[in-house]
């Protein structure tokens, strides 16, 4: 799997919305001890959880108002295609300046899963991001 320096090395990726991003990042880090990778405004942070871990923070109306696990996969379009056969719903795939290809998929239970593939490795900073 490609290094992105915009994503944690994990493979999974909980995305938690929340209704004041900037709180949940204050609470979640007096609480759990979590430290900032970086935060884009008031709508999104990632905070790492040990070494190689992060839990991303979205601001609820922008995540459709739900919480979601984001799995990094080597072939998002694969996975798509794989999804699609078996009867899921998919998005069409959507590249981002953050590094990454993307496509959401809902399950058999209305779930909500985002594959994402790294296709650069990008500073955070590049994308507007603010760092730590």
């Amino acid at each position: 799997m490609r290094s992105n320096r915009s994503m944690p090395q994990d493979v999974l990726i909980p995305v938690l919305a929340y209704a004041d991003v900037a709180e949940a990042v204050e609470r979640l880090q007096a609480a759990f001890g979590f430290a900032p990778r970086w935060r884009v405004g008031a709508h999104r942070a990632q905070l790492a959880v040990g070494a190689t871990a992060a839990v991303a923070l979205v601001a609820g109306e922008r995540s459709g108002g739900h919480d979601h696990v984001m799995v990094r996969v080597d072939d998002v379009g694969a996975l798509r295609e794989r999804a699609v056969a078996a009867g899921f719903e998919a998005s069409l795939i959507e590249e981002f300046p953050y590094g990454e290809r993307q496509c959401t998929c809902v399950d058999f239970s209305g779930r909500t899963w985002v594959f994402t593939e790294s296709v650069a490795d990008v500073d955070p900073r590049d994308w507007g991001a603010d760092v730590g």
